[in-house]
């Protein structure tokens, strides 16, 4: 099976590099697939599951916002976040959850308001995620 570079950086630093045999990549209306040979593209991308295929191993990836360059020999990835399912604490993913919806019961600015939603849906989807990955 042809392979490409996959690198997958986030905000705290390099979290994956290596070959990929397959990508698929969450952006706003669904799923975006990379294989080896893909056109140049930059592909804007929003917090959900990244799965790739690696030495004849799927692997899953919770992302943060983010976007990825695509060519046909490499893939970079750049996000906010970067979290392997089984490693999400639940209980601090439920605090944050917890903290985000006290957060939106108070006024606030637009700005603040926001970033509460946003701490909010990460919140969820990281919940979502650990949910789903049970050890």
């Amino acid at each position: 099976m042809n392979r490409f570079i996959l690198n997958i950086t986030a905000s705290s630093g390099e979290f994956y590099q290596g070959n990929c045999e397959n990508l698929v990549l969450p952006i706003g209306d669904g799923v975006y697939g990379v294989q080896a040979g893909h056109s140049p593209v930059l592909v804007a991308l929003h917090m959900g599951i990244l799965h790739f295929d690696a030495d004849g191993e799927s692997r899953d990836v919770l992302v943060g916002d983010g976007i990825a360059e695509v060519t046909p020999s490499y893939v970079m990835v750049l996000v906010d976040s970067a979290e392997r399912p089984e490693d999400i604490d639940k209980n601090r993913a439920e605090a944050a959850r917890i903290r985000a919806e006290e957060r939106l019961q108070h006024k606030q600015s637009m700005h603040e308001y926001y970033q509460s939603k946003i701490a909010l849906d990460r919140a969820m989807q990281r919940l979502q995620t650990a949910a789903k990955y049970k050890r």
